[in-house]
């Protein structure tokens, strides 16, 4: 993911140093992680917005990121399924990896890799199409389903683990966005795991939602951990306590701590992670 596309990145050199994390307190690779984060920086024209971030994403764990508004958690979390690459000021360097493949790479197909990565969104955003339509859009284009009665199970499967099924299984052909605000979000969950992804990416996934709502997502989340790795952008702290096995903390661009979610929230280590954590600012 080197800036100059015609020099190819030396994948291990990247993945072998210890620059970018000796500035992170706490341990912020893990053992066989599904993807991988290595001296990644973002810039906005002149504006360095992410700098010499370090970060893994284990299997079956969710990560939250946390920290004051404008910190870099969302640009960071849209670097690892490459939608930085829509905004024309955006250049990313470092390495990311997915499965040990750098997912900028030339030969990279983006279209796969958001399928892989798939990315719930802060605002719910159905498609204007059927609730049936929303789930089989992702599986038909991607032809993952040989016939109408494979893409039916896809969208009945997805839609259970979404737990959405029992609430809309008789009006599927009904529009998506005539659901409710909660199930809007299930339904663009829905969507995104009808494609077998392995990672799951969500930018505040419950800020629009009421707190009944937010609590079936968050249940949701945890179940969805079995089979995904997810990555969780959360103002609150109290939904990444609740949800996440290991917390990231971002301060102006950069990755101050990474640990266990408990530990972070009852002995952080850094003082900045401890100011924010106890409300001295945010």
């Amino acid at each position: 993911m080197a800036s100059n596309p015609e020099q190819p990145v030396n994948v291990q050199q990247s993945l072998t140093r210890s620059d970018a994390v000796a500035r992170t307190v706490g341990e912020a690779t893990v053992a066989n992680p599904v993807m991988s984060a290595r001296g990644v920086n973002v810039f906005y024209g002149d504006k360095h917005a992410i700098r010499d971030v370090t970060l893994d994403v284990a299997h079956n764990e969710v990560v939250s990121m946390i920290g004051p508004s404008g910190c870099g958690k969302s640009t960071f979390l849209r670097c690892l399924n490459r939608l930085n690459d829509t905004i024309e000021s955006a250049r990313v360097t470092g390495l990311i990896t997915l499965d040990g493949q750098d997912v900028y790479d030339r030969r990279q197909d983006v279209v796969q890799l958001r399928a892989r990565v798939g990315m719930v969104f802060q605002k719910p955003n159905p498609f204007p199409k059927s609730i049936y339509e929303n789930v089989a859009y992702g599986p038909r284009i991607h032809g993952l389903a040989a016939d109408r009665s494979e893409l039916d199970e896809i969208v009945q499967t997805s839609l259970q683990r979404a737990g959405l099924w029992d609430e809309v299984k008789d009006r599927l052909s009904q529009p998506g966005t005539a659901l409710s605000g909660g199930q809007q979000q299930r339904l663009c969950i829905a969507r995104t795991i009808a494609v077998s992804p392995e990672v799951i990416l969500m930018d505040e996934p419950c800020s629009a939602l009421d707190p009944i709502a937010t609590a079936r997502i968050e249940d949701l989340i945890d179940e969805l951990r079995q089979n995904y790795a997810i990555c969780i952008v959360t103002h609150s702290m109290q939904q990444a306590a609740r949800v996440s096995q290991r917390t990231a903390y971002f301060h102006l661009g950069d990755l101050i701590e990474v640990g266990p979610t408990d530990l972070i929230f009852t002995n952080p280590r850094h003082k900045l992670t401890e100011d924010y954590i106890t409300g001295r600012f945010g």
